[in-house]
């Protein structure tokens, strides 16, 4: 019987373990947007915004006009950034053809700001060109988006890794 309990115990702890980790990097397990529409747009600025990150070598004017002229960058290793020139060239210096992000599927979650825009949560990851060995840590993301005169510009962006 004690063999028969331990299997038993296995498998049940083994089916818990996968359940957990398909959510594992969900932000909430019950995510619905209250705003359907918006969350279409945010989600659609974030693939342009980071496609543009991704290719920034080629496309680091197009990554750049998604900065507000008052943006806030905090981040948890490099620190804290408010201008848009430095952010842009210390972009180019240290990502731009050297590091891809990639949104962590599923995991977005779009809050609106009434009369300013939306906020943006979600998970990601980085994968460092210079290292294909490296290990990519998945990283929590929080990008704060004001609508002005009908266009998005990012305002605040939270990055912790």
């Amino acid at each position: 019987m004690k063999p028969a309990v331990s299997i038993l115990f296995i498998f049940t702890a083994l089916a818990f373990l996968s359940c957990s980790t398909k959510t594992k990097y969900r932000i909430t397990e019950n995510y619905i947007p209250d705003d359907p529409a918006l969350y279409e747009t945010i989600v659609g600025l974030d693939s342009a915004f980071f496609g543009a990150y991704n290719t920034c070598d080629v496309n680091l004017e197009k990554y750049s006009s998604f900065f507000s002229e008052n943006i806030e960058f905090f981040h948890d290793k490099g620190g804290f950034m408010n201008s848009k020139n430095e952010i842009v060239s210390a972009t180019e210096k240290n990502v731009c053809g050297k590091v891809t992000r990639e949104l962590v599927k599923g995991s977005i979650e779009v809050y609106p700001i009434k009369d300013y825009g939306a906020v943006e949560i979600g998970f990601h990851k980085f994968q460092n060109k210079e290292e294909p060995n490296s290990v990519s840590k998945i990283g929590r993301f929080t990008i704060i988006w004001k609508k002005e005169n009908n266009e998005w510009k990012i305002t605040k962006v939270i990055s912790l890794h």
